[in-house]
């Protein structure tokens, strides 16, 4: 490594980029943030305070650049958000604005917007829409708006956890017969945290039993007040089955975006998100992309995550075949090998040799970097101390109206002159997987009083890492809250073993070393866990498994049953007959033993 090399670092730089930049490895630079308290992944941001303090520890002498230079190709991107920040101001123009149509199920999104859609195609045009692409565009008054067809609030936010922020206006349906229900309670709070402008649709105004007062009433009762009564949220009236108020609500989105003046560089970097994916036969998988920066075009190599494809061949929301689309344009594209999830964001590499090379190296780093913490009760405290985290968010369920209020009152009495609390969401009933992406998404915890966790939360509590407390006493779950933000909780952890192999044959293999040849006991191994060596009944070594192998392949994990190669790190004398046990530190919750 260079001595006292100068080096160029941004306001905001990720652990990745600025391992890059000093020509090292990007454990290294996490071990050292390690050491100075400050606990991140490899693709997390880290501010040029902090990356100044290790570049210096590292040998190096940073400095910020006088002004930001845009991004090589096939460099990691961060979000697109951040990206056009970083674009020149001269460089930005106008683009459509991005909506998605929230409401609960009986509330008629879907008859909204079809009735969108085929009011604003060309005439004769509604019978060429031979693909549904999830998305799609409508003109207004000579300007185009570009609506995104989720299955509902869960999918919105399932895509901010996945790092996709891509609405700019959410509408929320309301029945005027029915009013708010629980879905659309849900709807606001997740449109709120994704700090989203809010325009409510009332439909269904042609019904004998409509009462839009009432529910102007029942919106401003939880902070959504109409600007006809002095109020800052636009609020039209509509019947989709009658076709009434539809010009009206698209004026209402497009005076709402004039307000926000979304804007993008046609000619900047290419990335955006990617909203939906499926299988057509004679094409392969065809994924629904919207394009936030740049300009897409045929022939372009994509990354999405652990995915990537040369675009074949590109479609507009209309099916029709086109070379190249800009910003807020919805475009469906073949070529991929494999299909990406919604909310996961794209990028355009040289070469789809470049795209393997950097998911190897991706992969190879993920296994060696530490897992990301999400925030938990117990480690608020500290987290805030290294991040400048001010605020505490939780979502609060109960089983019951009467428990719900004195809960929530006496939450928000809670005072820290450093740490504000925020309720994002209170409802009642068991915790849900719709809770835990709201949570995932915002970096919340939640707290359930009386109440169970449904099978789906569970399992997206741990894929995505949110913590999920549940409490029979009101008073343990204040005290809690208190404690966490005192700093005052300590977490306990707990080995859990995953499984037992036993190795049958010791091989060599050149520029790697010795692979221990096993045969999977009970249990199963993982790429992720740590592994101890086991000889006559004692110890010989334990670290991290640095390699998983079946037959030649790299995997993730390997069930009961199944022969395979494995290698713990820092470990070459294997023996036949060898135990290798595989564990996890787990965290203990509240009320486990």
């Amino acid at each position: 490594m260079a001595e006292n090399k100068t080096i160029e670092v941004p306001d905001f730089i990720t652990v990745r980029d600025l391992a890059a930049l000093m020509e090292v490895s990007p454990i290294d630079v996490i071990k050292e943030l390690m050491t100075n308290g400050v606990m991140v992944n490899i693709n997390q941001q880290i501010d040029f305070d902090t990356a100044a303090i290790v570049a210096e520890e590292m040998g190096y002498e940073p400095h910020s650049p006088d002004e930001i230079e845009g991004d090589d190709e096939g460099e990691a991107l961060s979000t697109w958000q951040e990206l056009i920040a970083q674009e020149a101001e001269k460089d930005l123009k106008s683009r459509p604005p991005v909506v998605t149509i929230l409401g609960h199920v009986d509330h008629g999104k879907t008859s909204l917007l079809d009735l969108i859609r085929n009011a604003n195609v060309v005439e004769g045009e509604a019978g060429g829409i031979t693909q549904h692409i999830g998305a799609y565009q409508a003109e207004h008054d000579g300007q185009t708006i570009t609506f995104l067809d989720t299955p509902g609030h869960e999918a919105f936010t399932a895509m901010r956890a996945r790092g996709a922020q891509t609405t700019d206006i959410a509408v929320l349906v309301v029945a005027a017969d029915d009013g708010i229900m629980p879905q659309t309670t849900e709807a606001i709070s997740h449109a709120r945290a994704a700090n989203v402008p809010i325009v409510v649709a009332i439909n269904k105004i042609d019904l004998p039993t409509a009462r839009p007062d009432f529910v102007k009433q029942q919106l401003s009762d939880v902070g959504l007040t109409p600007d006809d009564w002095q109020g800052d949220t636009l609020m039209v009236a509509v019947s989709a089955k009658e076709k009434l108020g539809i010009d009206d609500l698209l004026e209402a989105i497009l005076l709402t975006a004039e307000s926000l003046n979304p804007q993008a560089n046609p000619q900047g970097t290419t990335t955006g998100s990617v909203l939906e994916a499926r299988t057509e036969r004679g094409r392969g998988v065809m994924a629904t992309l919207l394009v936030q920066n740049g300009t897409l075009k045929v022939g372009d190599t994509l990354l999405i995550n652990d995915h990537y494809g040369r675009i074949k061949a590109m479609y507009d929301y209309k099916g029709k075949r086109i070379k190249k689309a800009g910003p807020s344009a919805p475009v469906s594209v073949s070529g991929l090998n494999g299909m990406p999830e919604a909310g996961e964001q794209f990028e355009i590499v040289k070469s789809e040799k470049e795209a393997r090379r950097i998911l190897a190296e991706q992969e190879r780093e993920q296994e060696l970097a530490v897992a990301q913490r999400r925030t938990s009760l117990e480690d608020f405290f500290s987290q805030m101390q290294v991040d400048g985290q001010k605020q505490l968010l939780l979502i609060v369920k109960v089983d019951v109206q009467g428990s719900l209020d004195p809960l929530v009152s006496s939450l928000e009495k809670i005072e820290n002159e450093e740490v504000e609390l925020e309720i994002l969401h209170a409802g009642i009933g068991q915790i849900s997987e719709s809770d835990v992406m709201l949570a995932s998404a915002s970096d919340a915890v939640i707290l359930g009083f009386s109440v169970d966790v449904g099978p789906a939360a569970r399992k997206a509590a741990t894929s995505e890492g949110v913590e999920i407390r549940t409490y029979d006493v009101i008073y343990h779950l204040l005290e809690d809250v208190e404690k966490a933000m005192l700093g005052l909780m300590e977490p306990t952890y707990k080995q859990v073993i995953i499984g037992r192999a036993e190795v049958r044959q010791v091989f060599r293999i050149k520029r790697v070393g010795n692979i221990a040849g096993s045969y999977m006991r009970t249990g199963e191994a993982r790429r992720n866990a740590m592994a101890r060596v086991i000889r006559d009944r004692k110890v010989v070594h334990e670290d991290r498994v640095s390699s998983l192998k079946h037959l030649q392949d790299d995997v993730r994990e390997v069930k009961q049953g199944f022969e395979f190669g494995v290698n713990v790190a820092r470990f070459e004398d294997y023996k036949e007959g060898d135990i290798i046990e595989f564990f996890v530190t787990e965290q203990v919750q509240p009320g486990q033993a």
